[in-house]
């Protein structure tokens, strides 16, 4: 197994266990935690809190370097704009996670649990990723097509 397959394997199982002992693979759980007027989790925030001091010690030892470790560039967003996609994008995410329970990283650690919910959740994902695929290739056609009419 080449290096970078067995290192994207390994961060995988690690990402994922740390997502099941911390039990945010439960959507009770994160729903505990939006419940801001009920009976309030808070222990997502110590879960995040860690995630984002990890992730900060990472992005600071990366800016060091002039290339990944494993590949040959980085490949980060090149965009900064703050542009209706993503507001849209960024709101579909809240909606789903707060009436669900789950974003996409939980949903695929949990599908082992069997749960019939959580499949159709990740079908669900899947489809509307394959439908906005779908409508930003019919998007670029359709302005590739209105800039050689001009």
């Amino acid at each position: 197994m080449p290096p970078r397959t067995l290192l994207s394997l390994v961060a995988g199982l690690l990402f994922g266990l740390g997502l099941a002992i911390s039990r945010m693979i439960d959507p009770a759980k994160v729903l505990g935690f939006l419940d801001i007027s009920g009976n309030w989790d808070p222990s997502l925030a110590f879960v995040m809190a860690g995630a984002v001091s990890v992730a900060a010690v990472g992005f600071r030892l990366g800016a060091r370097r002039a290339r990944p470790l494993l590949d040959m560039d980085f490949h980060g967003s090149t965009r900064t704009a703050v542009d209706r996609p993503l507001v849209v994008g960024a709101a579909l995410f809240g909606i789903g996670w707060g009436l669900i329970g789950y974003c996409p990283g939980p949903a695929l650690a949990s599908l082992l649990l069997g749960r019939r919910e959580t499949w159709i959740f990740v079908a669900a994902m899947i489809l509307g990723m394959a439908a906005h695929r779908l409508y930003e290739r019919r998007a670029a056609v359709s302005r590739r097509q209105g800039s050689e009419a001009t």
